[in-house]
């Protein structure tokens, strides 16, 4: 048989989806696995692994994944379970919720931070119900450059 082989489990770090740079996707990604964005996403990401924008990655929406590396722009909240990093090229115009927060020279920051700790069980539902959509956000409150 062609297609009958061994299935192969992804885990939480290897890259199973990657969003390409001439790509524009409108709707909501859920993965187990983690993704890498290069193009547009319109609509909500929810990611158990990582999730990294690249350079010329844009990003309207929420963003939830364990750790968010940022080298592109992001226009909604951003909740991590781990590390978000913000690159020299990295624009978030939105609130965030991490445990840790990493912000290069030159990446841009315009919102609130909240660190909290991933170990609570009601980290994710708890930070999320008392973050703004990310349409309604005032992200204006902190800005480091």
């Amino acid at each position: 048989m062609m297609f009958k082989g061994k299935k192969h489990a992804l885990g939480l770090y290897a890259t199973d989806t990657l969003i390409g740079e001439s790509t524009l996707f409108e709707g909501r990604i859920k993965s187990e696995a983690s993704i890498r964005i290069e193009g547009q996403v319109t609509g909500d990401v929810d990611c158990a692994g990582d999730v990294t924008i690249g350079e010329k990655g844009i990003v309207k929406s929420n963003v939830i994944a364990r750790n968010v590396i940022l080298a592109g722009t992001v226009n909604g909240n951003v909740l991590c379970k781990g590390k978000l990093t913000i690159h020299s090229t990295g624009k978030l115009y939105g609130n965030t919720t991490a445990q840790s927060l990493v912000i290069a020279e030159g990446g841009l920051f315009q919102g609130m931070s909240k660190m909290e700790n991933a170990d609570s069980s009601s980290f994710e539902q708890s930070t999320l119900s008392k973050m703004p959509d990310s349409a309604q956000a005032a992200p204006s409150a902190i800005t480091w450059q």
